[in-house]
């Protein structure tokens, strides 16, 4: 158990739930529309994602890691693990546990190919998901580092993990997915944001070009609160256009907690002292809870 613990910190098992219900919702969809899941499927597909994911943020581990042990601001969402180090697991468990994960991964992408015999969608879903990933942390690319890292990954987590999740399960692509995952790009953008701004010191001094370091503090958190009410501005629009209303309205529960994290936000702007343990969890709940209640709602109708 002792020895479990520190991977257990490393790994942070907590950053997987969000894909984990993004897939869910991909999948949801395709059975709103009539589609008879097929649970094998629905199995490699969320171990090959869970797989790629976790790969991911062992790299982004291994390459931060001397900025991370200099973040006195860190929380369980953002500013790294704390799991390397001296006295702690050495750097290269990081780096090995991530190519243990792709190789895993690469049996699993054999294994859907021979399944399910994709149409080209799907492998170019597949193949955007894990450039998008693998680019997110390795040099020379380092998305992480341009600016575009977050927008990036808003985009594979929140739109193409269901798009993945939908077309395993359904023949092609309908409207209905991008009405339901839109605002949650917005959501994961604005989070993004959020999880960048304990860290925004120990960036800027070790030279990491964030979203919010290129665009500043003040103006990262006015983007923050315009995305918040942009996703729910979409999620009415959607409803607008024939996203049905059993499956909108539900969603706009989770408005009270985007109009908390605004206020926290803004409370943080006007000089008060942050709270990042609470500012980073309301983020996450966020795009969790909204998550959770479209897939709730296509699920069950």
């Amino acid at each position: 158990m002792q020895s479990i613990k520190p991977l257990l910190r490393l790994i942070r098992p907590h950053f997987l739930i969000g894909a984990m219900l993004l897939y869910a919702l991909g999948v949801g969809v395709a059975r709103f529309l009539g589609a008879s899941i097929n649970w094998e499927i629905y199995l490699l597909g969320q171990g090959w994602v869970t797989l790629v994911q976790l790969s991911t943020h062992l790299l982004n581990e291994y390459f931060d890691a001397p900025a991370d042990a200099q973040n006195p601001n860190r929380t369980p969402f953002s500013g790294g693990s704390g799991a390397l180090g001296p006295g702690k697991l050495r750097r290269e468990v990081a780096l090995w546990a991530a190519v243990t994960c792709l190789t895993v991964a690469a049996s699993l992408t054999v294994l859907l190919l021979r399944l399910t015999r994709p149409e080209g969608g799907v492998l170019l879903v597949m193949g955007l998901i894990f450039a998008g990933a693998f680019f997110y942390s390795i040099p020379p690319v380092r998305l992480v580092s341009s600016g575009y890292g977050e927008l990036t990954t808003s985009i594979i987590v929140a739109n193409l993990v269901p798009a993945l999740a939908f077309l395993l399960q359904y023949s092609e692509l309908h409207r209905l997915l991008a009405m339901a995952t839109f605002p949650l790009t917005a959501l994961h953008l604005a989070m993004m944001l959020v999880f960048e701004l304990p860290d925004y010191a120990v960036d800027i001094k070790y030279e990491k070009q964030t979203l919010l370091v290129r665009m500043g503090w003040e103006r990262g958190m006015l983007m923050h609160n315009l995305l918040i009410l942009m996703a729910y501005l979409i999620l009415g629009l959607a409803a607008f256009l024939g996203l049905p209303l059993a499956i909108a309205l539900p969603a706009f529960l989770s408005l009270p907690l985007g109009l908390f994290q605004i206020w926290m936000m803004n409370r943080i702007a006007d000089g008060a002292k942050p709270n990042w343990q609470a500012l980073t969890f309301t983020a996450a709940a966020l795009l969790g809870v909204t998550t959770y209640l479209l897939l709730f709602t296509f699920w069950t109708r």
